[in-house]
């Protein structure tokens, strides 16, 4: 009796772990890198057009204030207190003529959406998986992603200057979805600052030919200002420049006033 109960349960075995295998969920495929040979090879639609190029902001095409093209705004949305006490303390600074709280003169990166208005050109190469930006100025490196990847789970993504940037295609628009900021000596125009919650959506389209690319920002960011804060800049671009190395290195530019002036409003 013991032999033939023991037998059924030998026999039993096969079938039952074939069952449980075929209930348990398929593994998760890993994320290919942007420049696996398998990722770049698939099958996708064609981009609408290519960004590779060297890309200068062209100040001319601001409607307001172009001799201070690089900010954001105004139009400002309405800001909240913390934003609102260094957006006015840095508006009084510089109507005194003082520099208000210049991280970037100190080596800090300009990060997002800063980085894009500098003075300096910016070199950027398409891939079917990926853009990647390589500014002038500290060469500032951002990507970003189109191969269909999300964003990382918030809790495991390393948070930078640039964040992290997802986009995909609408039509002929590339439609960038960006997050993941780190806040700490990251400000937006002068001392205007953000939080964890900042998150950004750019809608490119290229335009005159292929001569000038133009990007609409739509900034959110809870804990700093009401609703949506947007804004368009224009880029021109730039066939006979080339990016080269830049480093900015905090010993050797003390003596420079933006970073050692008493004009610096810290």
């Amino acid at each position: 009796m013991l032999a033939a109960a023991a037998a059924c349960v030998v026999a039993a075995a096969p079938a039952a772990h074939a069952q449980a295998s075929a209930k348990a969920p398929a593994a998760e495929p890993a994320q290919l890198g942007a420049l696996a040979p398998a990722n770049l090879n698939k099958k996708r639609p064609k981009a609408p057009w290519n960004l590779t190029g060297t890309w200068q902001h062209d100040p001319a095409k601001t409607a307001s204030h172009p001799a201070n093209s690089f900010r954001f705004g105004p139009p400002y949305p309405k800001f909240l207190p913390e934003a609102q006490k260094e957006f006015d303390a840095g508006t009084k600074a510089v109507a005194e003529g003082h520099a208000y709280k210049d991280t970037i003169g100190q080596c800090y990166p300009a990060g997002m959406p800063v980085i894009m208005t500098r003075v300096w050109p910016i070199a950027m190469v398409q891939l079917p998986t990926v853009i990647y930006m390589v500014s002038g100025f500290e060469n500032a490196f951002r990507e970003i992603y189109l191969d269909g990847r999300k964003h990382m789970d918030p809790d495991l993504v390393v948070r930078s200057f640039n964040g992290e940037s997802i986009g995909h295609w609408e039509g002929d628009t590339l439609v960038v979805d960006t997050n993941a900021f780190t806040s700490e000596h990251h400000t937006i125009d002068v001392g205007i600052p953000i939080s964890d919650d900042f998150h950004m959506v750019e809608r490119m389209r290229m335009l005159d030919g292929g001569k000038t690319l133009e990007i609409a920002y739509t900034m959110t960011d809870p804990k700093m200002w009401e609703g949506e804060w947007k804004s368009t800049k224009y880029f021109k671009r730039m066939d006979d420049t080339d990016i080269v190395e830049v480093e900015c290195t905090p010993d050797l530019d003390a003596h420079l006033p933006a970073t050692s002036s008493k004009l610096n409003v810290r």
